[in-house]
């Protein structure tokens, strides 16, 4: 019998809560059970580990790039991207999640369908999102990582270009366009 007042999306919502003003690192299962008004145990009720719930998170954070359906590779890679940063240490949730084989592959189907939409062969376009889901997870993770040392001022008096704001949304779209152009010229089937 689960334990009442709390449901699965009541802990999902608030340990994104946590994440978003805490981090990764300080979303402990203590923490979740103290910011519910339960003991840690009851969370096992909805989450048998850490992990799953970890999962749970994921699903969510990409959930968000998700709308009909998937268009172009550019596109879809914004959404994740844009995904990813709308909670901190986002990418690294997810990445760490797809690294256990946890969560779902919605990411991966929606730029597998966008590649396949240009005409690509089944292999190449799941071979083709591979390639861009990890340099969007790679990039937005290290877009987080910066925005979290300059909040805290580690990287000040770094040189123009180099903060988070040297990141911008023009360097990703270039590294994209890299990728596509490499994709285009390998050929349709």
């Amino acid at each position: 019998m689960a334990p009442r007042g709390h449901s699965a999306d009541d802990v999902a919502r608030t340990a994104l809560r946590i994440l978003d003003d805490h981090g990764l690192p300080d979303l402990t299962m203590r923490r979740l059970a103290t910011a519910l008004e339960v003991q840690p145990s009851a969370l096992y009720w909805h989450f048998p580990n850490k992990q799953s719930l970890l999962a749970e998170l994921s699903d969510r954070i990409v959930g968000r790039m998700a709308s009909g359906d998937p268009v172009d590779l550019r596109t879809e890679a914004l959404a994740l991207r844009d995904a990813l940063l709308t909670y901190r240490d986002g990418a690294e949730v997810v990445s760490s999640t797809m690294a256990l084989g946890l969560g779902s592959s919605l990411a991966h189907d929606r730029l597998t369908a966008a590649v396949a939409r240009d005409g690509f062969d089944a292999d190449t376009a799941r071979r083709a999102a591979t390639t861009v889901l990890h340099y969007v997870l790679g990039f937005a993770w290290h877009e987080q990582q910066r925005l979290q040392y300059d909040s805290v001022g580690v990287r000040a008096g770094d040189p123009p270009g180099n903060g988070a704001a040297g990141l911008a949304s023009d360097d990703f779209a270039f590294g994209l366009d890299l990728i596509a152009a490499g994709l285009r010229a390998r050929g349709r089937v």
